[in-house]
């Protein structure tokens, strides 16, 4: 399935501003693109225009079917990418057609592009873009050749080469600082500068705890705007359960109706009771009693009210969130971290409890070992484990097990994860260095857990 006609109807752009840093000092202000013959649509059908391609056999001749089974197959290869990726992919696809327009590049040759002018586009952005946005805008390009029936031309090796260069060409105003963690010690000063019989910050002190413990990201928890909340898609009272092992340890799970790697089974996430005051556990039941959101409201809506002076709830918005943190964090003379230093500090408690990295992998759902740079990013958190009496449990962290593994299950256990206290419950070890009283240590090793 291949197309080659030429595109006759422009793609929808309408009026966009662009805003290019360097360009703005020498022009005078961010300049406005505008084509008369263009008209707006919602950016997240960007990539599905111009209208649908014909389709060819693998002898370029046109196969006879109708525009009502064209769309069809729009339809279902861009249901292969979340809503906020082709909102995503469609700013990318703009600057190129943007770029094309002032070169006045024929439309025959914008799809498929050559990698001649994938190449000069990219190098005309480059020093006005982060390598990272430049990226982001070629995988939108890409896509929209994919959804058209359109060979990428591209030789791998070439763009990767484009792209690095392009990624040190990014002026220092675009690069972005290193995202900080969240820690216990963060977590539990921002907590004491929230009022917990307050409805909102107990809602903001549950999503909180749950959020770190579960190693989930903001947005799973929260929503984008008031009006967005919908119970099929984000996680509601209801949601929530409470699971327990053979030895009657339990933990609390919550299910997320829709997640972008599992838009329509979603996922579960989970936590253990902790210690101290950043206890997920304990921030939760002090939100349902303060709050007591209904089964499919907003896990974490909080009491308000409207315009006319009506009780209502209203769900949890990912801004107000992060804002309420930020202001409790400079209230406690702190600077405010990102939203997203929540899930990165998640990941390092837990590795730093002796969590395995397959393990923590499968349960915070990394798709790929990204996490793996917060260990080269983050020294200061991998400090301690750099004296030397720790140093033998960073190696087991890091470095691959031998190819001769133990038979027991429990040497398994402690050869695999190297497991000094639970990283669950954070309880102390017994001898063999597993949590005597851990459930999960406990069911893995089931019998075996204290025989040799």
């Amino acid at each position: 399935m291949r197309s080659r006609t030429t595109h006759q109807s422009r793609l929808s752009l309408g009026r966009v501003t662009l805003n290019h840093p360097h360009r703005q000092a020498q022009f005078g202000g961010p300049r406005c693109y505008h084509n008369p013959h263009l008209t707006i649509i919602p950016a997240h059908t960007l990539l599905i225009y111009p209208s649908t391609p014909p389709l060819f056999d693998h002898q370029g001749h046109p196969i006879d079917v109708s525009d009502e089974d064209l769309s069809r197959i729009l339809l279902v290869i861009t249901g292969a990418y979340a809503e906020s990726t082709l909102q995503s992919y469609a700013a990318g696809l703009l600057n190129f057609h943007v770029f094309c327009d002032s070169r006045n590049t024929p439309e025959d040759q914008r799809g498929p592009a050559s990698p001649g002018l994938i190449s000069l586009w990219i190098s005309t952005i480059a020093g006005t873009y982060s390598g990272a946005a430049i990226r982001n805008f070629v995988h939108g390009v890409r896509a929209w050749h994919i959804i058209h029936g359109m060979d990428w031309h591209m030789n791998k090796e070439e763009l990767d080469a484009v792209l690095r260069g392009a990624e040190r060409l990014t002026p220092d105003s675009l690069k972005k600082k290193k995202r900080q963690p969240y820690t216990i010690p963060f977590i539990e000063a921002i907590l004491e500068a929230l009022d917990l019989n307050n409805p909102f910050d107990a809602a903001v002190a549950a999503c909180l705890t749950t959020t770190f413990y579960s190693g989930a990201r903001v947005g799973e928890f929260t929503v984008p705007k008031l009006s967005d909340f919908n119970p099929d898609k984000h996680v509601t009272r209801a949601h929530m359960r409470t699971g327990q092992d053979r030895n009657g340890f339990q933990t609390t799970i919550f299910h997320l109706p829709c997640t972008k790697s599992a838009p329509d089974a979603g996922e579960d996430v989970f936590w253990a009771v902790q210690t101290g005051t950043s206890n997920p556990d304990r921030n939760l039941k002090n939100h349902f009693r303060v709050n007591n959101p209904a089964p499919h409201s907003h896990l974490f809506s909080y009491k308000a009210r409207d315009s006319h002076g009506k009780d209502i709830h209203k769900p949890l918005t990912k801004q107000r969130f992060i804002e309420r943190l930020a202001t409790a964090a400079k209230s406690k003379n702190m600077d405010p971290l990102q939203g997203h230093g929540i899930r990165i500090g998640s990941t390092l408690e837990y590795l730093l409890r002796g969590m395995p990295f397959d393990v923590l992998k499968a349960t915070f759902r990394w798709k790929s070992d990204a996490f793996l740079t917060y260990l080269r990013k983050h020294a200061e958190i991998m400090a301690p484990y750099m004296q030397p009496e720790l140093h033998r449990d960073l190696i087991q962290y890091t470095m691959p097990p031998p190819t001769t593994q133990p038979d027991n299950s429990v040497d398994k256990l402690l050869f695999f994860g190297g497991i000094r206290g639970c990283w669950m419950c954070r309880s102390s070890p017994c001898d063999l260095g597993i949590a005597a009283n851990c459930g999960f240590a406990r069911s893995l090793v089931g019998a075996q857990s204290h025989q040799r």
